[in-house]
């Protein structure tokens, strides 16, 4: 079986998938719903040319799309920014427990080489253990998608470990490995592992059996399935897992901060909570979530590289009628 043929039958399971979805929602005979008059609706969808794929957007409707999809959020951040300097402004909350947005802009460039040291510290920590997370998620998904020995062995094991409370054996870690970067790291793996365990084997099990059971007769082994067509129909559920698990990891990354660090966000945090120093406080808070939104992005556009074919990336095709 050549590598072209399973690339072949990979993007026509894809293709026949969006088809059944486009002609679900065109009703029977690929037209729109019955109009008011008894007749069909003139609404018909239409494969676009070059084999039912849909034209790659220009670059100026690329960026009229993300200007779309940010004024919502960014009007949203603008309301809640307002709300927050007139409470701090007329001190309807004394300042001491909110600051103005001035005062947190005052102590972010006043401490901002401080500041930017526990950032990357905690950057650091966040990237490895998401890393750590997604390979060994993704390593222990596979053992559970092809293994039913494995999946009754494992995933009592992993539910087991996800619902301890993190912060509990946080202390323990600390006993173990120091008050180093080791238990920070390994806090984050544990946090972020878990999305992408589920979201792999969901992933892996959601490959049709007639596909396989096709590439099986066509001669391909189980790697070959695996690389060519189950790990690329398991990619639109696990990047929504790793989406998840970035954002974790920087909670795993604080919560072992929390425990015991001399540096780090969290380390600040509990400074600034100790000294009663708002502003300080605050400006920790948005650089925590500066980190989590910029690898949430990351992701976001790994995702967008990897599976441009999945109909949630596919731009023009809609799967409803008017």
């Amino acid at each position: 079986m050549t590598e072209n043929s399973l690339d072949t039958a990979g993007r026509q399971a894809a293709a026949d998938q969006a088809s059944g979805a486009r002609a679900a929602a065109a009703g029977p005979g690929g037209v729109g719903t019955d109009g008011p008059d008894g007749t069909a609706s003139s609404t018909v969808l239409k494969a676009p040319p070059g084999g039912g794929r849909p034209p790659r957007p220009t670059l100026g409707r690329r960026a009229v799309t993300f200007a779309d999809s940010l004024w919502r959020p960014a009007l949203v951040l603008a309301v809640l920014f307002a709300a927050w300097w007139f409470v701090a402004a007329q001190e309807y909350v004394p300042n001491y427990l909110v600051p103005t947005p001035g005062q947190v802009w005052e102590t972010m460039t006043g401490q901002w080489s401080e500041l930017a040291r526990h950032t990357l510290v905690t950057l650091y920590e966040t990237v490895l253990g998401f890393v750590l997370a997604a390979a060994l998620g993704l390593a222990t998904a596979v053992a559970i998608a092809y293994s039913r020995t494995l999946d009754k062995a494992l995933y009592p094991i992993v539910l087991f470990a996800q619902v301890i409370p993190k912060i509990a054996i946080a202390p323990l870690l600390v006993v173990w490995f120091g008050l180093g970067l080791t238990p920070k790291i390994i806090l984050a793996v544990l946090i972020a592992f878990f999305p992408v365990v589920i979201s792999g084997v969901a992933g892996l099990r959601s490959t049709d059996p007639e596909l396989l059971d096709l590439a099986a007769t066509m001669g391909a082994g189980p790697w070959r399935t695996f690389r060519k067509i189950r790990f690329p129909n398991a990619l639109p559920h696990l990047m929504a897992g790793l989406k998840v698990a970035v954002t974790l990891a920087v909670v795993g990354a604080v919560v072992g901060e929390f425990v015991g660090a001399s540096e780090g966000l969290g380390y600040v945090l509990l400074l600034a909570n100790g000294n009663l120093d708002s502003a300080l406080l605050f400006a920790d808070l948005i650089l925590m979530s500066a980190i989590g939104i910029v690898l949430f992005v990351l992701v976001e556009i790994a995702e967008a590289l990897l599976i441009p074919w999945h109909a949630s990336r596919r731009a023009g095709v809609s799967l409803t009628t008017s």
